[in-house]
């Protein structure tokens, strides 16, 4: 990467890393283009290069942090070593549910913000593709590739859903206490799509 590129990284970086403390701290609303720019050292122009709009920039933030869970999980998770689908799924299932539990601010700002039509715009322009890392996971028969993004939905809503509260307050129970429950549950989704 060449020193004009490397300039261009650093200061997207820094816009980006600004602008999750400043949503996260006093919310989209109150937060200005001015202060963003400001903050993170660019001119205001500066920011116009990279981003249409504060709106643009919050959603490509929140593609940009939940692409950082998902690569993390895949990366580090050892879902490969696993035998079944189920297991595969759930290791990297777990793997995302930590990395939030160890930083509930992220846990706030991804859940609140990432819909169904956001993740699926941000997977569409990940690398490894989404869809043959999940058909990789579980299965890759024409009958499962039918099925495969209403699988995804499901999982996630359910994950999404039930351990937002579970990890911020502990309720119903703690986390390391729930994830059994939630394992049955997934485990109960993919064998019924298996059918």
């Amino acid at each position: 990467m060449g020193r004009v590129e490397e300039n261009k990284q650093l200061k997207l970086t820094s816009l980006m890393d600004t602008a999750f403390r400043l949503f996260t701290a006093q919310g989209i609303a109150k937060t200005s283009i001015a202060d963003i720019a400001q903050q993170a050292g660019v001119a205001k122009g500066t920011f116009y290069l990279y981003f249409k709009d504060k709106y643009d920039l919050h959603e490509k933030l929140v593609i940009h942090k939940a692409e950082q869970l998902f690569r993390h999980a895949l990366e580090h998770s050892g879902y490969r070593e696993q035998s079944d689908a189920s297991g595969k799924l759930l290791t990297i299932v777990d793997d995302i549910l930590y990395q939030l539990r160890d930083n509930k601010l992220l846990l706030q700002f991804i859940n609140k913000n990432l819909s169904w039509g956001v993740f699926r715009r941000a997977v569409s322009k990940w690398e490894p593709d989404y869809a043959a890392v999940f058909e990789e996971i579980l299965g890759s028969d024409s009958a499962r590739r039918k099925t495969l993004e209403i699988e995804v939905y499901t999982v996630l809503e359910l994950v999404g859903s039930t351990c937002y509260t579970v990890i911020l307050s502990g309720d119903p129970v703690d986390l390391e206490t729930y994830l059994p429950y939630l394992h049955r549950a997934v485990r109960a989704i993919l064998a019924d799509f298996t059918k």
